[in-house]
């Protein structure tokens, strides 16, 4: 029987979930001639890594730094992952086309939508890098109001300011230094990295919205934890990699899976292990 193959790419990439995650998938689908692994890639190998692969793969899983390096590399993009200029996900069609696509943002708004957060007035989001402008894009579909991004430098700001114009979604900047002001706003979304946050655990409010906190490990983070005691509702990082990994064993299997309880047993027994 011949495999059908799919990775996913990044570098650093030996703590990425995604095998564990479409290998239970796989498993759930009962897509047993299907193998999915991890490559350590960066910028200068990409270009090669693409060139060697034969025509039993799939597809690819993009993590950081190619998102947007692979996009020159690619046929067809598809108009979300063009929105903010990062794929993470690229399908190799029979014809031999590679159709690059982003199912973070999808993945951001069924994982709140999971919560029942389907529309907010107003919404903030603590930094502004390349997850950040994926949470403005799932922002620009149901936020009604002002986005406020907390970010550290001038040129960030600009850059936050830029996507809101790209994207069509108001957005006010501040500095980092009043971080604690965005946690009274109805959804705050925090895309920084480990320990960026923790500081900020001792100014949650009384009576908190919702936290989306994109990070899976370590977790809960100290803001996710006090979020949590005070009573507000938490989505955490496993919820976006579940929910894009879905779309992405979808868009590559062709099947429309229904392992997501299975996928995210699976990651949660990983997460214990480490």
């Amino acid at each position: 029987m011949s495999r059908i193959r799919a990775a996913v790419l990044g570098s650093p990439i030996e703590h990425s979930l995604s095998p564990v995650l479409h290998r239970a998938a796989y498993q759930e689908l009962g897509l047993v001639d299907w193998s999915y692994d991890r490559f350590e890639t960066d910028e200068a190998a990409l270009p090669g890594f693409l060139a060697g692969l034969g025509s039993e793969w799939a597809g690819l899983s993009l993590t950081m730094p190619l998102k947007r390096a692979i996009m020159p590399l690619l046929d067809e993009v598809s108009e979300t992952a063009a929105s903010v200029e990062a794929v993470n996900t690229v399908v190799f069609t029979e014809d031999g086309r590679k159709v690059g696509d982003n199912t973070d943002i999808p993945g951001i708004l069924a994982a709140l939508r999971e919560r029942g957060v389907e529309r907010v007035p107003t919404a903030a989001i603590l930094g502004a890098g390349a997850t950040a402008s994926s949470a403005l894009a799932a922002l620009s579909r149901i936020c009604s109001g002002e986005v406020t991004a907390y970010v550290r430098s001038a040129e960030r700001a600009a850059e936050m300011r830029r996507w809101g114009e790209r994207l069509g979604v108001p957005v006010h900047t501040a500095d980092w230094s009043a971080a604690a002001e965005a946690l009274g706003a109805p959804l705050v979304i925090a895309t920084t990295p480990a320990g960026a946050t923790d500081a900020l655990a001792t100014a949650v409010p009384e009576r908190p919205g919702t936290l989306f906190d994109v990070l899976y490990d370590p977790w809960p983070t100290a803001l996710a934890a006090a979020w949590s005691r005070r009573g507000g509702q938490l989505v955490g990082g496993l919820d976006l990699l579940v929910h894009q990994a879905v779309l992405q064993v979808e868009r590559m299997t062709g099947r429309s899976p229904g392992p997501l309880a299975a996928m995210r047993a699976a990651g949660e027994r990983a997460l214990a292990a480490r």
